[in-house]
């Protein structure tokens, strides 16, 4: 399944920088995120409760920075595991200066892979509901970035 989408952050891209290539701190915006370790500069691993439809699980799995190029451009590998279902995930964001001064454009794609029981409810219950914590989760970068 691919993901892309646009959003306007009222704050500098240093700062937007900062915030989000730091799985620690954006983790927290992500619903059902329980937990993220960082194990050294570039990877990470995360517990992360997703549900969709009738079916929840509890995935455990690791996030890879894979492409830096400050504060411009970045790029995340995702991969975990939960009892019947895997997800595989990759991620890009590029920033770049908003029309207003101080605001900063993130550009972001996601191509995801969902395989197992989670994937047996069907793909359109997953969009709906990816989109869903997409939306949930840049609520939350704006409102924390803008704060």
């Amino acid at each position: 399944m691919q993901f892309s989408g646009s959003v306007a952050i009222r704050a500098p891209r240093e700062k937007v920088w900062a915030y989000v290539t730091d799985p620690t701190r954006v983790g927290t915006c992500g619903p059902g995120v329980e937990s993220i370790t960082q194990v050294d500069d570039t990877t990470y691993t995360a517990i992360a409760k997703v549900g969709v439809g009738f079916i929840s699980a509890r995935f455990q799995g690791k996030i890879a920075i894979v492409d830096l190029e400050e504060p411009v451009r970045a790029s995340l590998k995702a991969s975990g595991q939960a009892p019947g279902s895997a997800a595989d995930a990759l991620a890009t964001m590029h920033l770049r200066d908003g029309d207003e001064p101080g605001t900063t454009v993130m550009d972001w794609t996601a191509e995801v892979s969902i395989s197992g029981t989670l994937a047996s409810v069907g793909a359109r219950l997953i969009e709906g509901t990816a989109n869903k914590l997409v939306g949930q989760t840049f609520d939350c970068v704006k409102a924390t970035l803008e704060a």
